[in-house]
């Protein structure tokens, strides 16, 4: 399916190319978005009258959405997630749900640009697409708690030190094991602990009987 791309598609073409594209891509996403027309001779005529309008269209979105990348560019977004100790979510964060969080700032989920979800705790660099030519940095702070997430921001790994804490409890609570088993054999054990007489124990020999007077 050949199409008239009227901005700029990342690895796809500038305004104006013509370029032959998927037609599940060119119907669902380039035509209903208006970012692209069937490459028809009336509607190459009809983008050889308007491109000046285009052009000048594009500039100014491109100059608005500078000016808002601006305000969100280096961004923190943090989402508090459950996980396990290893840091794996039990689940995911999605595209939808950074744009969730930043809402206000006019960011949708297709412009969140995430060729994954995320699945486990931490820091996590995100682009957000705000025009084709206007891309920012934001950072996505997952995290168990609002504790965590300031440790995190911090530069803290929470899941190491978690793992570590858990080893030294391990260690710290086998010692005391070892050293309660040692005190228990030391010196002579109490009155309480002494073993009774066993009754398969040899009786003591009988005096033998004083002999008769003939």
């Amino acid at each position: 399916m050949e199409v008239i791309l009227l901005e700029r598609i990342e690895k796809l073409g500038n305004m104006g190319d013509v370029v032959n594209v998927k037609p599940g891509f060119g119907r669902n996403f380039l035509l209903p978005q208006e970012k692209a027309l069937r490459a028809t001779k009336a509607n190459l005529a009809r983008f050889e009258a308007e491109r000046e309008y285009l052009e000048q269209r594009n500039a100014e979105n491109r100059d608005k959405a500078a000016s808002e990348g601006e305000k969100l560019n280096g961004a923190k977004v943090v989402l508090i997630r459950k996980a396990g100790d290893t840091g794996n979510l039990y689940g995911s964060v999605s595209a939808r749900d950074i744009a969730e969080h930043l809402e206000k700032q006019g960011v949708k989920r297709n412009m969140i640009v995430l060729e994954q979800p995320i699945k486990a705790l931490g820091l996590h660099g995100v682009k957000v697409k705000l025009h084709p030519e206007v891309i920012v940095d934001i950072e996505v702070n997952v995290a168990r708690s609002e504790d965590e997430a300031e440790r995190q921001a911090k530069g803290e790994d929470v899941i190491a030190a978690a793992m570590a804490e858990e080893k030294a409890d391990t260690e710290e609570a086998n010692r005391e094991r070892a050293e309660n088993a040692v005190s228990m054999f030391e010196g002579d054990a109490p009155d309480e602990f002494t073993a009774p007489a066993s009754d398969d124990a040899p009786a003591e020999p009988e005096a033998p009987a004083p002999a008769e007077e003939v």
